[in-house]
């Protein structure tokens, strides 16, 4: 079966697909000896040797995918350089593939992250023509008044200047301790849009929990720090919400 190169050395754990990608395009990884800097080329990884430095790259990993209830606390990347910890630490030791994030989850946020080895299946997630819907639940502190809500559903500019598309906003409910409970389901997902949102409506985020991606819900029974492999029914609903 052919494949794009750039996913054969992913799925071989070499890099992610956009790091197989530069390697290649780099000069460093040959076909049958043939040095190639086509990341798109398809292979037949049964039928050709391919090498990276000119290190023979073994047979491509399984694809998997796992759902993880990431705590607050922990960053969603491989790799920290001063030391934080990260969900690829929750998964040492304990899974033998190369897993990383599907997207990002902030340090300070909770809740459903994937991390899988298919750079398809991440792209698909990742690409903002798909839109796949997010949904999160957020506690967020201030007085509360009637416009907050149309100011929370937008546009809101950020700092950037990126202007936010309209996103439904609902209250669940408000206390009188002005906290109060709210669910976000965005489809862009700009860095830290739901904070700067709650900003701009004068509100302080206390905690934000990503509940949902498309169809697939963070399971129940899942407590911060725990995961589970996803069944490929589960995959094909995902994808196809």
């Amino acid at each position: 079966m052919e494949e794009r190169l750039q996913n054969v050395l992913a799925h071989a754990g070499v890099a992610s697909r956009r790091g197989a990608a530069a390697l290649i395009e780099a000069g460093r990884v040959t076909v049958d000896g043939v040095v190639t800097r086509e990341p798109g080329l398809r292979v037949n990884c049964e039928a050709v040797s391919i090498a990276v430095d000119g290190r023979p790259v073994g047979a491509p990993e399984r694809r998997r995918t796992v759902i993880m209830y990431k705590p607050a606390g922990v960053l969603s990347t491989v790799s920290d350089p001063f030391g934080g910890k990260t969900v690829a630490d929750i998964l040492r030791g304990r899974v033998e593939e190369r897993l990383v994030p599907v997207g990002r989850l902030d340090k300070d946020s909770e809740g459903m992250l994937l991390m899988t080895n298919d750079g398809d299946l991440a792209l698909k997630l990742t690409h903002p023509r798909y839109e796949h819907e997010k949904t999160y639940v957020v506690r967020a502190a201030g007085r509360w008044s009637d416009d907050k809500l149309r100011i929370l559903r937008g546009p809101v500019t950020m700092p950037d200047g990126y202007v936010t598309r309209p996103v439904p906003v609902e209250l669940v409910s408000t206390g009188r301790d002005n906290v109060h409970e709210l669910v976000f389901r965005l489809k862009e997902g700009r860095k830290r849009q739901i904070r700067y949102m709650c900003s701009a409506a004068r509100l302080v985020v206390l905690s934000l929990k990503r509940v949902a991606i498309g169809a697939l819900r963070l399971p129940g029974e899942l407590k911060p720090g725990e995961w589970r492999d996803l069944e490929k029914e589960e995959i094909d609903a995902l994808l196809s919400s």
